[in-house]
């Protein structure tokens, strides 16, 4: 039963790398390396800049 959960909970993690949702949990670790003792921006205040840039330099995707 270990394993099984133990697979599950690693496969979680893989599946919220591949489509982005640890993003700003990268950022905080990131942040907290780079800047200590400063506060990071909140979770809602990081993903509105994250998709404000996106949506200004849409890159290599189709839309």
């Amino acid at each position: 039963m270990a394993t099984v959960v133990d697979f599950l909970r690693k496969f979680g993690r893989f599946f919220s790398g591949v489509v982005g949702a640890d993003k700003y949990h990268r950022y905080v670790e990131h942040f907290q390396r780079a800047h200590p003792g400063e506060e990071p921006l909140s979770e809602k205040e990081w993903w509105r800049q994250y998709h404000d840039f996106q949506d200004k330099n849409p890159g290599a995707r189709c839309c």
